[in-house]
């Protein structure tokens, strides 16, 4: 919408509203995990499959995206594949690689499963003009760069 205000924020209490969210999401995820049978982590890895969509991701690719190890990925995928998620295809191109594909009937348990909760935030997002849409868009994309970079720092830190 043009034109409209916003109530005056400073910069703790938009780390506040951010923390508060963040435990809203991870309260949400963890549910959700629990009732489509799977681990935070398979659920967040399944979500970047269905990013892709028919550009399927190989093994390392999902391993990139979801910033794990190669070895945990092999984990996850064969927890995925076991519950129905997705199937592995052979690359047409490599014949050591394989690719991971969603199981329809998996899309659509997840898609009816967030429904809801999509429409909501669509609704939510409708209410900002595209300039505002930009700035939230550039935050989101700058914050999770943070927190990968945060990640890597704490892991550093463990290993050195």
């Amino acid at each position: 919408m043009d034109g409209t205000s916003r109530p005056p924020a400073s910069p703790a209490q938009a780390l506040t509203a951010m923390d508060h969210l963040i435990a809203a999401h991870l309260i949400g995820q963890q549910e959700m995990a629990r009732r489509l049978g799977l681990t935070v982590t398979d659920l967040t890895c399944f979500g970047f499959v269905l990013q892709a969509g028919p550009d399927l991701l190989t093994a390392g690719d999902l391993a990139a995206r979801a910033q794990v190890t190669t070895g945990a990925v092999t984990g996850v995928l064969n927890r995925l594949e076991r519950a129905g998620y997705v199937t592995r295809r052979p690359d047409p191109t490599d014949r050591r690689r394989v690719r991971v594909a969603a199981v329809p009937a998996a899309v659509s348990r997840v898609e009816a499963a967030y429904g809801g909760h999509y429409t909501r935030l669509m609704t939510l997002f409708a209410d900002y003009n595209p300039a505002e849409l930009a700035v939230i868009t550039d935050w989101f994309t700058r914050a999770t760069a943070l927190a990968h970079e945060s990640r890597a720092e704490m892991s550093s830190e463990e290993t050195g």
